[in-house]
Formats: C-alpha cells, sequence, structure tokens
C-alpha cells in the first residue's frame, strides 16, 4: 500500500486535482439533504474535496478527519481549524453530532471487513436520526474501463474489494442505516496512460503488485510495448451511494 504521509505532496496533481475534485463534491452533495447543517468528511485526504463541500454549501459546517498526519497537515491548510487528527473507527465525537458523514475514496483503503464494518458503524453512531452517510464504493473495479492497459493488467492477482456495494449496504444495514439513493460522477483527469501506469506499478499504486514484486517486471514491459505510451484511456466512472439514519 501507498505511505500516504509521502504521497500527500503530490497526491492532488497526481489524481485530477481540482476538476476531479469539482465532480466528486457535487456527486456527494446532491446525496446530502438541503437541510443538513453539519457535515462531518472522514478520510478527507489532502482536503480538495473537503474545502469544495463547504465552499458549494455555505451554510453547512464542515469537519474533516484523516489518519495521516501528512495528508491532515494539507487538509489544515484549506480548512483551518475544521480538520482532526483520527482513527475513523473511533472519532473524537458524541453521538448524533452531525447531520451527515461522507467518505469519499476511503473504504477501499481498508485492510479488512472488520475494519470497513467498524467504521461504517461509527459513521452510523455520528449521525443524528434522519441523518445520511454518503460513501463511495466499488472504488477498484471503477478504474476498469475496457482499455488496452485493462486487459494487461487483468492477469495480475485478484485485489479485494473492501468496499463492494453489497458489502456496504449489509454492514449499512447492520449499523440502523438503510439505502437512500446513489449517483455517479467521472473521475476527471484519471485515465491512465500505458507509462502513467508503469510509474504507478513501480510506487505500489496496485495493492497486489508491491514494488519488488516478482511479477511487476513482466506487467512493466507488457505495459510497455502498448501504443500510445503517453495517451491518457478514458477517465473512470465512480459510484456514491447514501444511507439514511431512522428518524
Amino acid at each position: 500500500m501507498l505511505d500516504y504521509d509521502k504521497e500527500a505532496e503530490r497526491y492532488d496533481a497526481l489524481r485530477g486535482g481540482e476538476p476531479r475534485a469539482e465532480a466528486a463534491a457535487g456527486a456527494v452533495l446532491g446525496l446530502v439533504p438541503d437541510t443538513a447543517r453539519t457535515l462531518l468528511d472522514l478520510g478527507c485526504g489532502t482536503g480538495i474535496v473537503t474545502r469544495r463541500l463547504a465552499e458549494d454549501r455555505p451554510a453547512l459546517r464542515v469537519t474533516g478527519a484523516d489518519l495521516t498526519y501528512g495528508m491532515a497537515r494539507h487538509a489544515a491548510a484549506r480548512l483551518p481549524g475544521a480538520i482532526v487528527l483520527a482513527d475513523g473507527r473511533q472519532l473524537p465525537f458524541r453521538d448524533g453530532t452531525f447531520d451527515a458523514v461522507t467518505s469519499v475514496w476511503l473504504l477501499h483503503l481498508l485492510p479488512g471487513r472488520g475494519e470497513v464494518r467498524a467504521t461504517i458503524a461509527e459513521c452510523a453512531r455520528l449521525l443524528r436520526p434522519g441523518g445520511v452517510y454518503v460513501t463511495t464504493v466499488d472504488k477498484g473495479p471503477s478504474h476498469n474501463v475496457g482499455s488496452d492497459i485493462d486487459a494487461v493488467m487483468a492477469a495480475r492477482p485478484a485485489s479485494p474489494v473492501p468496499d463492494a456495494s453489497a458489502r456496504v449496504e449489509a454492514y449499512a444495514a447492520e449499523a440502523g442505516l438503510v439505502a437512500a439513493g446513489e449517483a455517479r460522477f467521472t473521475g476527471r483527469g484519471q485515465g491512465r496512460s500505458p507509462r502513467r501506469t508503469i510509474t504507478d506499478l513501480r510506487r505500489g499504486w496496485f495493492m497486489t503488485l508491491p514494488p519488488g514484486h516478482p511479477l511487476a517486471d513482466g506487467f512493466a514491459r507488457r505495459l510497455a510495448a502498448l501504443p500510445d505510451q503517453e495517451r491518457p484511456r478514458p477517465d473512470p466512472e465512480f459510484r456514491v451511494r447514501a444511507f439514511r439514519k431512522a428518524p
């Protein structure tokens, strides 16, 4: 897995920057009721999406939380006084503190089903009655756009999908949340070229092919043989789901 303290410095530039953040924030806010007044963005990363949530909904008081110091430091520069350093499985807030809790590109990073379940339960705890939890799902599979790059990488060891939509829905139900809508948005600027994919491979982006893996060189050679090495393939489309706490 990537070292997100080190990754923080270049995270936004490598992942579509402001255009991607704008698309993500728009999809998320479309699932947050207009009546919401408080929102926690869990796993806020550099705060690039978190800041847009606050700017695009001025009546919403937005708080961000992240486990990684490097990421939280960048987020704090974007939203001074609104960022906390915290573990998503045990957050420093009272029950029912927020009208909405969001987690964008977080659940797929958690190491196992138990951590996903615990995080969703913690998000549910923080919601007031009638509040909504909004999260991205199926992050890894979303990157498969049917390109020649995907055809090459299909032979890699299978990756787990801790944020599989059906699993997230089941954990949400355990925590007293019911499905309340969904949306999709384009990951602008995230279409990979073969050369960029080789770079990602070398730095550990693919969880089942960490740096030094004996199969990594073979995949790099196959990627290097593809045409149009610098041309990005189509952008992925991401899915967001909302779950409501009973009134």
